[in-house]
């Protein structure tokens, strides 16, 4: 019972999809109507040969044509019945398959927007390459569902009924018959429904995770050649992909028991009618073109259940397809969005007894409390797993607290409109993250309307205009996937220049300088010296040097803030960041 609610909820979320498109939904079921007589006239000319052109006898509508004239009459109609079905089916066809492929979009455009807002919580316990196989292929769940589910149905919902009229009016005893084997085929959806469903999810996951391999080795080549793994990459995506293909041959396989029983008891329900129908016309109760008529509406009429039913296998497919797209559409963890809108931003930061945990049982962040006045420079240090990044993730609401407030010019953050939160802050990621984009869609991103001039002056500022001038096409090369083409100190300077441009009043820096050498550094770091200037500014940091022109430093322990203040202030206290400035410098060293 609760498997069947499941299916008709699945069903009517789908069915939602089909709403923006009634027009089109309405005259894909007009065209059903002339195909469906259409089907019902194809045996007709067929029993006009047989009942009236080879015995001579004629039907009292037609007794004025000769043999030869009826017969050209039967054949002519044979072909103008077969033409205007294959013209309805061809408009038929394009308008569902117009239908279904809107409705991919649809739902892929709210899966993608979806997986856009929800938190870093959410994707963290989730692989890129999963979500891709949800977004690229389950998608196309919903369009399986519309062609192999709800038109169909339709379709032959109405066919059967046309069929049942006729035949009923052919022979009673033949369609009782006929319909016989139905409770056998309807026996056999209740028996199979389950485990079809279970091995359609199974496979759909074991899809999923091959394609999070895949892009698991391959984000990280330069790793896996650098230590010669690539045997080691080999052996566990053919796992992955055995796994997968195991659990597709599974599905597959009961599939094709399925197809190949159904088969069979239709073979058992047209063995019956022929013995009945024959006897019949031995015994002079029905006539050849009547039995013809019959076994050739008995293989329309269980050629629709057949279709229905073989196509079950594919609907099933399709619904757990579905479920892995509603279960994204349906996480509850998202950040809500708020309502304030402030017109101005001086960036004021506060955090007040901030608690967040990950899992909800141990605190990342501990009890933090400390204030960021306008235009102050704060250095975020500590050891790897401090929650340094955590920290600051607070600020921009990629996750919210799980105790205190985090707030912006008095506002708590939750508060905030998102867009509006996100506006007033920037951020510069490491690793840098630039797009397969021209230098100047890079430099632009955050700010697309940014005119080529302001493009150049945000690029110099960041000690970036000299390396895209020396380029081949300037601001206008585009950059390999991930910026492969340049070096890790141009990406991080075209990240500034993106922040730059920005030009936000609160901006954070993830470990501006760590991956660069010294004269790279210093570019940065005059770079950075421009970009904070006005702003409420953090950086995180594991090379103290980054950190000596901060205004006041905090530093982390385990999620806590164990001390607070300037460069000298710390040296000289001899606490947490003075043995980690000895661990970097030496004794009494300087940056």
């Amino acid at each position: 019972m609760k498997r069947d609610l499941a299916a008709a909820g699945d069903l009517r979320r789908a069915l939602a999809y089909l709403r923006p498109h009634g027009r089109s939904f309405a005259l894909a079921i007009t065209l059903v109507v002339p195909i469906t007589l259409l089907e019902l006239l194809k045996p007709w000319p067929l029993k006009l040969v047989l009942d009236n052109v080879i015995p001579g006898v004629r039907w009292p509508p037609l007794e004025r044509l000769e043999p030869a004239g009826l017969l050209m009459t039967a054949l002519a109609v044979l072909v103008a019945i077969h033409l205007l079905l294959g013209v309805f089916g061809v408009v038929h066809n394009i308008v569902t398959i117009r239908i279904g492929q809107s409705m991919v979009n649809d739902l892929r455009a709210e899966l993608f927007d979806r997986l856009q807002r929800l938190s870093l919580r959410f994707h963290s316990r989730g692989a890129v390459g999963d979500l891709i196989h949800r977004v690229t292929l389950d998608s196309f769940a919903i369009q399986t569902l519309a062609m192999n589910g709800v038109f169909p149905l339709v379709g032959s919902s109405l066919l059967l009924a046309g069929m049942f009229v006729v035949m009923v009016q052919l022979s009673r005893q033949l369609t009782l018959v006929a319909l016989v084997v139905c409770p056998l085929l309807f026996a056999g959806i209740a028996v199979l429904d389950g485990r079809i469903v279970a091995l359609a999810s199974e496979a759909r996951a074991r899809e999923g995770d091959v394609y999070a391999r895949a892009q698991r080795g391959l984000s990280a080549i330069r790793v896996v050649q650098a230590f010669a793994m690539e045997g080691r990459e080999q052996r566990a995506f053919l796992a992955t992909s055995t796994a997968s293909l195991d659990s597709s041959r599974r599905l597959y396989t009961l599939q094709s028991v399925y197809t190949a029983a159904v088969g069979v008891i239709l073979a058992l329900g047209t063995a019956l009618v022929l013995w009945f129908g024959v006897r019949g016309v031995w015994g002079a109760h029905v006539s050849v073109g009547d039995l013809i008529v019959f076994v050739s509406y008995l293989g329309s009429l269980y050629g629709p259940l057949n279709s229905i039913l073989q196509t079950y296998g594919l609907a099933a497919n399709a619904r757990a397809g579905l479920r892995r797209v509603f279960e994204v559409l349906d996480s509850t963890d998202e950040v809500a969005d708020g309502f304030r809108v402030p017109e101005a931003v001086r960036g004021h930061v506060t955090f007040e007894d901030a608690s967040f945990s990950y899992d909800g049982t141990r605190l990342a962040l501990k009890h933090v409390s400390f204030e960021a006045r306008p235009g102050e420079l704060l250095a975020v240090v500590g050891e790897s797993g401090a929650g340094k990044s955590t920290l600051l993730n607070l600020l921009p609401r990629f996750a919210d607290v799980t105790e205190g407030r985090v707030c912006i010019d008095g506002i708590d953050v939750r508060e905030w409109r998102l867009r509006e939160l996100r506006r007033a802050i920037t951020m510069v990621l490491q690793p840098p993250i630039v797009f397969p984009l021209s230098i100047a869609e890079n430099i632009a991103y955050g700010r697309p309307e940014a005119s080529p001039a302001e493009i150049e002056a945000a690029a110099r500022l960041a000690r970036a205009h000299e390396f895209v001038a020396r380029l081949p096409q300037g601001y206008d090369t585009v950059l390999g996937e991930q910026g492969a083409t340049l070096s890790e100190g141009e990406r991080q300077r075209l990240t500034l220049a993106r922040a730059l441009l920005r030009d936000a009043p609160i901006l954070i820096l993830d470990e501006p300088t760590s991956a660069v050498d010294l004269e790279t550094e210093a570019l940065i770091l005059d770079a950075i010296g421009a970009l904070s200037r006005g702003r409420t500014t953090f950086v995180i940091a594991h090379r103290l040097a980054t950190v000596r022109r901060a205004d006041r430093i905090l530093v982390l322990r385990d999620g806590e803030l164990i001390e607070e203040g300037s460069y000298e202030e710390l040296v000289g206290r001899g606490g947490a960041f003075a043995r980690l400035h000895a661990t970097q410098f030496g004794e009494g060293g300087t940056p």
